[in-house]
């Protein structure tokens, strides 16, 4: 038995799939006649290290140069790009990008935070999860020399505000 994905899709889930035509191919939303608001995301991510991996890109004595600079402005562009890197994102008009890769010897590592705003017909939790992503992969690129076994865990959208869906706050105990 075949099923067709567009009711399968209904009977499993809250909401229709705004990702799918009634042949069941993907298309972009059309945002057309929603308004614009004032959208933010929050995302989170981690890089977990040795020590001393910490040890040294915190003192800038990492090969590659300054890790935490080029990983903050390549979050920064890659949350610029979203729509050309995530199939069927929209293009926005972002007013906001920030990015920032806090020491957590802890971890022992880096914890990373992006948020991003506009204001728009739809929201920005792809570009803030890209930002971390990328950054994510930028350190570890600008690191591997000293470490290959860094880890990246834990990317998520912390929360995200605005638009016809209402706010978001991640909880530790969503599963």
């Amino acid at each position: 038995m075949q099923l067709d994905p567009v009711n399968s899709a209904s009977l499993l889930l809250p909401h229709p799939l705004t990702h799918l035509d009634t042949q069941g191919q993907a298309q972009m939303v059309d945002v057309s006649e929603k308004s614009q608001t004032v959208r933010r995301a929050i995302a989170v991510g981690q890089v977990r290290m040795l020590p001393e991996t910490m040890a040294a890109i915190a003192a800038g004595n990492a090969p590659k140069g300054d890790v935490l600079g080029t990983a903050r402005l390549a979050g920064i562009m890659a949350a610029k790009q979203t729509s050309q890197l995530i199939p069927l994102c929209h293009p926005l008009p972002l007013q906001k990008v920030e990015v920032q890769l806090l020491p957590d010897p802890d971890l022992p590592g880096y914890q990373i935070r992006a948020e991003v705003k506009t204001k728009a017909e739809t929201g920005v939790e792809m570009e803030a999860l890209t930002a971390v992503s990328v950054a994510a992969l930028t350190l570890y690129d600008m690191a591997k020399a000293l470490e290959k076994s860094m880890q990246i865990e834990g990317i998520r959208l912390e929360s995200k505000t605005g638009g016809k869906s209402g706010d978001y706050y991640y909880h530790d105990n969503e599963k």
